[in-house]
């Protein structure tokens, strides 16, 4: 990133310096993909208020830390982290260098007034929906008042957001996320997001699709539309009635430039036919579905109140399969979730082998504060969580290293998005999430192009280009006049 330079001038025989200071944003984003696309949109706020991002904590006059509540001892973490910057901040403010720190994102919503008791240091807590007032706080601080923001307003917070600049998305990368919707109405019992995000929100048809074509016009060929609930989508469209995701899905396929299309995260009761349909039909949406599940036991699926069946689940994955028969499936699981027994965990353990997941998440279960299942018993005790943990994880990568070798010899499109680690090399993205490692120009950043997979490695797949990017189709490296690194 480059600094600014001062321009110095002789007053009164002495140089002075009488260029504004160049302020600096530092922003640490922990979780979800929704954080990722969130922090990002903070880093425009701030731009907008005249703040360069940082590429190191020490640098910052503002640093944010965007948190997530979803993961164990999650709060507990951002106090860490906090302790560290708190002791950054006095050091810097010894050598005349003021600091704000500001903790945003779901810990915020959830915790409130209470950060500001236990680590004085911070200025400013800010609930996500609330982040695009962060001129009006900062402000405020300036003043020397602090704020706690974690109200849900009235306002749509995307309405206030400045529109990221060009060179900001470019230097991004290919590859970008567009929250297309926020919040849940379902209340699973273990699950803090109503709580912290709200209930179910979409934005309209319209403002997605603009940023899409902004996104585009800069060079992004990968969208991935997010949402807690993202096929819960339902937009305004153009025609003023309700748009589904299949069909804000269509629209942005027809968007020049947009070479790919993904989304997450799902729920199994809003996939509905269309949505289906859209895998079968349109070709730029990838052939991956994560779909999440948690459990493979019924009564357990019953206590988490997912209000949906494993039979239900098994039956929607064969309609998947039946319109896009080379689909990836991925899900989310939680073990030792309060009440599981052995047998419970077994017809987990069932539902993996017979769904065969390209790849999975896996989690203990930890309680959240203020959630049902906190006050459920018996809890499972950490031992046996880890233990079941492992057997499941154990499975799991069975599935995605053999699902990865399954590929070998096959031929797909790759997104490539940045060098690879050696001279020659390039990096990119097959349409089932892996990273793909392929000898290719640099030119090919930001194209698509058709590779033969001849390897895989632990965590990736090691490609042949067997066909170069049409120029005819579009399909070219839209970084044009800038280095790719």
């Amino acid at each position: 990133m480059p600094i600014s330079t001062s321009i110095k001038e002789k007053r009164n025989g002495r140089p002075t310096n009488d260029a504004k200071p160049v302020r600096r944003v530092f922003i640490k984003s922990f979780g979800c993909q929704m954080n990722v696309y969130d922090s990002q949109r903070m880093a425009d706020v701030a731009g907008r208020e005249g703040y360069e991002e940082a590429t190191k904590v020490e640098d910052a006059d503002l640093i944010v830390l965007n948190t997530c509540h979803i993961r164990e001892r999650a709060s507990e973490k951002i106090y860490s982290e906090l302790g560290k910057i708190r002791e950054l901040k006095d050091d810097r403010a010894n050598a005349g260098r003021e600091t704000t720190l500001v903790v945003a994102g779901c810990v915020a919503q959830a915790e409130g007034a209470e950060i500001l008791r236990r680590q004085p240091a911070v200025d400013i807590v800010v609930g996500p929906q609330n982040y695009h007032r962060l001129p009006q706080l900062l402000r405020a601080r300036r003043r020397g008042v602090g704020a706690v923001e974690t109200e849900f307003p009235l306002e749509d917070k995307f309405d206030h957001l400045p529109a990221s600049a060009p060179e900001a998305i470019r230097a991004r990368g290919v590859s970008a996320f567009v929250a297309v919707q926020e919040g849940c109405d379902k209340f699973c019992s273990f699950c803090v997001v109503p709580y912290t995000r709200g209930g179910e929100a979409s934005r309209p048809a319209a403002k997605v699709l603009a940023e899409i074509e902004r996104l585009a016009r800069a060079g992004v060929g990968e969208i991935t539309l997010i949402g807690q609930n993202v096929n819960a989508y339902h937009g305004r469209g153009e025609d003023g009635r309700s748009a589904s995701l299949a069909e804000l899905i269509a629209a942005a396929a027809k968007v020049p430039g947009v070479l790919r299309l993904r989304y997450a995260t799902s729920h199994p009761n809003d996939m509905s036919d269309d949505l289906i349909r859209a895998h079968r039909d349109i070709d730029a949406l990838a052939p991956y579905l994560h779909l999440p599940i948690q459990s493979g036991s019924d009564r357990v699926l019953s206590a988490m109140n997912r209000r949906h069946t494993v039979r239900d689940y098994l039956g929607l994955v064969a309609r998947v399969r039946r319109a896009r028969p080379d689909i990836a499936l991925s899900s989310d699981f939680i073990v030792g979730f309060p009440g599981e027994s052995e047998a419970d965990f077994n017809e987990t353990l069932a539902l993996a082998r017979e769904v065969e997941f390209a790849s999975s998440y896996a989690f203990k279960y930890s309680a959240r504060p203020g959630t049902p299942a906190a006050e459920m018993e018996p809890q499972i005790d950490e031992a046996t969580k880890a233990e079941r943990l492992a057997a499941l994880f154990g499975l799991l990568e069975e599935q995605r290293l053999a699902f990865n070798r399954r590929l070998i010899g096959r031929r797909f499109d790759v997104v490539f998005d940045k060098p690879g680690r050696r001279a020659g090399q390039i990096i990119g993205r097959s349409p089932y999430m892996q990273s793909v490692y392929a000898e290719g120009d640099l030119s090919l950043i930001g194209a698509l192009a058709a590779v033969e997979i001849v390897g895989v490695g632990p965590n990736s797949l090691i490609g042949r280009l067997v066909a170069p990017a049409s120029r005819e189709m579009g399909l070219i490296a839209r970084f044009a006049g800038r280095s790719p690194t």
